[in-house]
């Protein structure tokens, strides 16, 4: 039996980051003048987002959005879409703008705001919040705490969930080899890596599975609509969600779920800590 659901060997989450415009604005809001860059924003939530939920529905898969507030301000038919089809929503920040650089009124005021944008669609507070970049300032755990998050996915020091000390807050592990972003993100710069071919991530994302999944661990795949969401990638996609759902006992779940699970669970750091006996 696996530490999951129901007796699941491993827990597996689909989470979008639906950034949109922000990517390219966060850095420079005089790229706002520039609709050249912003339509690749724009691609991921006018075309990327009904491929993607065409495709979850047809496998019967709930995800995980976090959306930046301008975003979810921007395409309140868009976030209604994906709201209204059963997937959660989660924060991610305001314009995709880094808590590092932030004062701790500045990123509170921004929390704050995509909360507001948030619960104007779904109705309700978000319960995950993931950072853009994944950054965390020295003020991001006391504000998760005071504004009620009960999930936080930015965190690599593991791929099983843990309690951070002190909280009720969760961390569901991501890490940059199950991110779309490092493979397939392209920026037209001097220097600009070319994107990797689609058949290349197939087989790192496969890898990293079969090793999670070995371990009773959690898959936490990040996408970026924007990116993941071109035909070929779609693809992609589709295929290595049929490649591990042929794994027996696994469990698709949202952020909320599988911070809940583990919530209520009772599992410690110890029940997550890897025995070093035996090792030379």
């Amino acid at each position: 039996m696996g530490r999951w659901k129901d007796g699941a060997q491993c827990a597996v989450m689909l989470t979008f980051d639906l950034d949109a415009e922000t990517l390219w604005l966060a850095g420079d809001m005089a790229n706002i003048s520039k609709p050249g860059m912003l339509s690749q924003g724009a691609y991921g939530a006018q075309v990327a987002v009904p491929l993607i939920l065409d495709l979850l529905r047809r496998r019967n898969l709930h995800a995980t959005f976090f959306v930046p507030g301008w975003t979810a301000e921007k395409y309140q038919t868009v976030l209604s879409a994906i709201h209204n089809q059963g997937h959660e929503l989660g924060h991610h920040g305001w314009i995709h703008e880094l808590p590092t650089n932030l004062s701790r009124d500045k990123e509170e005021h921004v929390l704050q705001q995509g909360i507001a944008a948030l619960r104007a669609i779904s109705g309700s507070d978000p319960a995950g919040y993931r950072s853009p970049a994944w950054e965390f300032s020295a003020n991001t755990l006391d504000l998760l705490k005071e504004y009620g998050f009960s999930y936080s996915s930015n965190l690599m020091s593991h791929f099983l969930p843990w309690k951070h000390p002190d909280t009720k807050i969760i961390e569901l592990p991501v890490q940059w080899i199950i991110d779309d972003a490092p493979f397939f993100l392209y920026r037209a710069v001097q220097g600009g890596r070319s994107p990797q071919t689609a058949e290349h991530v197939y087989q790192v994302w496969s890898e990293e599975f079969r090793g999670i999944y070995r371990h009773g661990g959690l898959f936490n795949l990040t996408m970026h609509p924007q990116i993941i969401g071109r035909p070929g990638r779609l693809l992609m996609l589709e295929r290595f969600i049929d490649f591990i759902s042929s794994f027996p006992g696994l469990w698709f779940a949202t952020g909320e779920e599988v911070g809940r699970f583990w919530s209520e669970s009772g599992y410690t750091d110890e029940d997550t800590r890897f025995s070093l006996e035996g090792i030379r």
